[in-house]
């Protein structure tokens, strides 16, 4: 990442700070602490949530029906059940975010309770929220480095920088010597581990103005999007007020100017189509629907922490995904080597005899282990080093069993500077063998002219196949042996050379096919070498002819106008910052995307948070960047990101079939009341049988509807875009047959009973549609809940729907059938004329959807086999 220059550094006197100096400081610069942005107040929150559209619908139709019934002098069942349902989405809403935004608490517990410092002349131990600008800090291997500083001691000092750039070799750290210009070498930031060594560190920046405190202010600063879901049902909630606003106007005028009803009357009629207009249960009915998907989620290994990503990673175009330990393994491994015997390389799983001499010696020059506490695997050791100890083990071989026959007896520690480790091993002739094992370019070797160039040959191969070549010579000498090193290693004879990679999950290069099947983009951003991340993208298909890579250098080149233009043809991001992240990912929101994105270390959560959906490692990944995401891979698999994906876009189908079963009976409703005032009938349905309807009859088969399994072509489908409208892809078409189905219907039982039955009698036929609409409307949710035609099968599929839809149809006919409830809700006992009547009328609306899907499913096939 990119770090701010220092250009001058004022020296600390060795005794450090005195306590007044301290004091001035920390009243002058504040504590060592990350501070969070601050919240809005509880009931900003709350008018923000009331002032969503549909929230606003719901409480016009509280309003209007809590002052009907003070005029009225009763009936307050319709403010309080609305009021209720008003409430409970509220609630929810805060609830999401409350849980939804932890990254600055997970950063702020990265701060150290404790560190050492050096005042007045004497180490003590003091809170880090106390350490301030220009204080000693006294450094060991295994603390955290409490604040940004400058290295005035050290000994063999090495920091794991991780957390923030996202590399796992320890980086090695060097004293300051001159203060006109510090070099990232000379520095330690705040929340970095020591590994390794001693040092003396003076502290130049503290709190918000660190590097982990640049990161906390881009996360301050970052912001979601609202996830496309919010945004259709938003468009979907005006469009409803659109329909309630204009359908209460006419219904008001009509009421008063074609039947002589006063405002009291008309009023109540305006409140019946506000209810009829709004689907009060849709909200919880998402909400179920995403709860659900959370919870099969975590069976696949994706923990969802805000539940809206769950319908959001369903609709991803693009998935920019970490390479180390995402779409590779993270374990280094030994994948071919070469001796001077072989004519070629070798794969390493096949071992000759120069082969098995050749992991000799590196096995014997070697300190890393692998060991099981408890049935887990526990690593000690440099990342190179074990790849070196797997390969023994794969052949059956270990380093305690070759150094029975050669013990070590000295060591020259790998060193950063000459690249090379050796050892000596006294071997059982009295003789002794020196290893040196490191840089290719740095061992003596004596070479002759054809070997230096078959190395030669061999080594750049691996180079280009991304492969970090480790290389091996030895010699054996007299026990009298020199104990100069430079002596001792020199004139090697060549053992041979390794090839190591991270190689890619084997499961990823099936998912990256079925993620670009399912029209979603991989691309990787990486800090990885541009040759590793290149080759590794090629290997699993993510890298095709055509498809750029863009180093984070090149990147900070370009104008947003220039990346936005190239965009689509970059696959693979290498050498990239946290800003360059985020750059990507809002290119890409840019250009209309839905973007997901991996990361697992402090660096990558400003850019987690920024993307649509970030995604935390759950194994390598920090608790900062876990706090930033919505999504988090107990696995750290690429594969799983996919499976989520076939999830999430499971859960977006059942939310449009919860969407097309309500809001087309909700269409038909409204068209119900206003024909029925138009023809002069009055109101067919009282606003307390609306409401029974929506809540009761729709709602609890609907809170089903989210079981159902995902469709057999979901992944075969384009994602959806964030423009696309909830009544695409033949939702509209399906919701107006429905619509104009139940209309046509209703209008026509309504007359039946009114004036075919009875003279006039509004009762009954108010009796009959309530009936046919409520049980009606349930009875075709198995037309709905399948794309494909109804069989058998598909009805015995959800036995948890099959359930509720029992309960609440008993529950329904016991309301139009009990005469206590009867009178609560304006309906009467109905002749049995009257029920040969409805009972039929109840399966019209099911078996009409089913002709309209087996016509627009024969049509769709007539047209492919033209088309072929």
């Amino acid at each position: 990442m990119k770090r701010k220059e220092m250009t001058k550094i004022v020296l600390t006197d060795q005794a450090g700070l005195t306590a007044q100096q301290a004091k001035q400081q920390l009243e002058q610069v504040g504590a060592n602490e990350l501070v969070a942005a601050k919240k809005p107040a509880l009931w900003r929150q709350v008018i923000r949530h009331l002032s969503d559209v549909s929230s606003m619908v719901l409480l016009f139709a509280v309003g209007l029906a809590s002052y009907m019934a003070i005029a009225q002098g009763g009936g307050w069942t319709k403010p309080v059940v609305i009021g209720v349902i008003l409430v409970i989405n509220v609630i929810i809403g805060l609830y999401q975010e409350a849980s939804a935004e932890k990254a600055l608490a997970a950063l702020q517990s990265m701060s150290l309770p404790t560190t050492t410092v050096r005042r007045d002349g004497v180490a003590q131990t003091l809170a880090a929220k106390e350490v301030v600008p220009g204080d000693l800090v006294l450094l060991k291997a295994g603390d955290q480095v409490p604040a940004d500083g400058v290295v005035l001691e050290s000994t063999n000092l090495a920091i794991d920088e991780a957390v923030l750039t996202g590399e796992s070799v320890p980086v090695v750290k060097i004293k300051l010597s001159d203060q006109s210009a510090v070099a990232t070498e000379q520095q330690v930031f705040s929340g970095t581990a020591v590994t390794a060594g001693t040092a003396v560190v003076q502290v130049t920046t503290t709190g918000m103005a660190t590097e982990l405190g640049q990161i906390a202010g881009l996360l301050n600063k970052t912001k979601k999007r609202a996830t496309p879901l919010q945004s259709r049902l938003n468009r979907l909630s005006g469009w409803l007020t659109t329909f309630a606003v204009l359908g209460g106007l006419v219904i008001f005028g009509l009421s008063i100017w074609m039947q002589n009803q006063g405002l009291a009357d008309s009023l109540m009629i305006g409140i019946s189509l506000a209810v009829a207009a709004v689907p009060e249960t849709l909200p919880i009915i998402v909400t179920i629907s995403l709860a659900h998907g959370v919870k099969r989620m975590a069976k696949r290994n994706a923990i969802m922490r805000r539940v809206n990503a769950v319908e959001t990673i369903g609709g991803v175009d693009v998935i920019a995904s970490d390479k180390t330990g995402t779409l590779t393994q993270n374990q280094m491994t030994i994948t071919h080597y070469w001796t001077p015997t072989a004519k070629q390389a070798m794969p390493a799983d096949q071992l000759d005899s120069a082969g098995k001499d050749l992991m000799r010696y590196l096995g014997l020059a070697t300190n890393a282990e692998i060991q099981l506490v408890n049935g887990q695997e526990e690593t000690h050791g440099d990342p190179t080093e074990l790849a070196i100890v797997r390969w023994l083990d794969a052949h059956g071989f270990s380093r305690q069993q070759f150094e029975k026959t050669a013990p070590r007896v000295a060591e020259d520690p790998f060193d950063s500077t000459k690249k090379t480790m050796a050892t000596i091993h006294q071997l059982a002739d009295g003789q002794q063998l020196v290893i040196v094992k490191g840089a290719f370019d740095r061992l003596p070797i004596s070479w002759t002219s054809d070997q230096a160039a078959a190395a030669k040959r061999v080594h750049d191969e691996f180079g280009r196949q991304a492969l970090r070549v480790l290389s091996v010579g030895y010699k054996v000498l007299p026990t009298a042996a020199t104990q100069d090193w430079a002596d001792l290693t020199k004139d090697l004879t060549f053992a041979g050379l390794v090839g190591i990679i991270d190689p890619p999950r084997p499961e990823v290069i099936p998912a990256i096919r079925e993620a670009k099947r399912a029209g979603i983009k991989p691309v990787m951003i990486t800090g990885d070498h541009m040759v590793t991340a290149s080759a590794i993208a090629k290997e699993i298909g993510l890298l095709t002819p055509g498809q750029l890579v863009m180093s984070g250098d090149e990147l900070r080149t370009l104008s947003d106008a220039e990346l936005a233009a190239q965009i689509e043809d970059i696959a693979v991001y290498a050498r990239v910052s946290p800003t360059d992240k985020i750059r990507i990912v809002q290119a890409w929101q840019q250009a209309g995307k839905t973007v997901a994105m991996t990361g697992d270390g402090v660096n990558d959560a400003p850019a987690l948070k920024a993307a649509d959906v970030g995604i935390a490692m759950g194994i390598t990944g920090t608790e900062v960047s876990k706090g930033a995401a919505d999504m988090v891979l107990t696995d750290d698999n690429f594969a799983t990101i996919i499976a989520a994906v076939r999830e999430g876009r499971t859960v977006y189908q059942n939310i449009l079939k919860a969407v097309e079963f309500l809001v087309g009976v909700n269409f038909a409703q409204i068209f119900l009341m206003v024909g029925a005032v138009l023809m002069g009938w009055g109101a067919p349905l009282l606003a307390e049988q609306l409401l029974l309807i929506n809540v009761l009859a729709d709602g609890i088969p609907g809170f089903y509807i989210s079981r159902e399994p995902g469709e057999k072509e979901a992944m075969a489908q384009p994602p959806v875009s964030n423009d696309e409208s909830l009544f695409a892809r033949g939702l509209g078409g399906r919701l107006a047959i429905r619509a104009v189905t139940f209309t046509i219907l209703t209008l026509g039982i309504y007359a039946i009973g009114r004036f075919g039955l009875t003279a006039g009698q509004t009762t009954l036929g108010m009796t009959m549609v309530f009936l046919v609409l409520a049980v009606g409307s349930m009875i075709d949710i198995y037309a709905i809940k399948d794309r494909q035609p109804l069989t058998l099968a598909s009805l015995k599929r959800n036995p948890v729907l099959n359930g509720a839809m029992l309960i609440a149809i008993a529950v329904v006919i016991a309301i139009a059938t009990i005469p206590g409830l009867q009178g609560m809700f304006g309906l009467v006992t109905m002749p049995a004329i009257a029920w040969l009547i409805v009972i039929p009328a109840m399966f019209i609306p099911t078996i009409i959807l089913e002709i309209a899907k087996r016509w627009q499913r024969r049509s769709a096939q007539l047209l492919t086999t033209e088309i072929d």
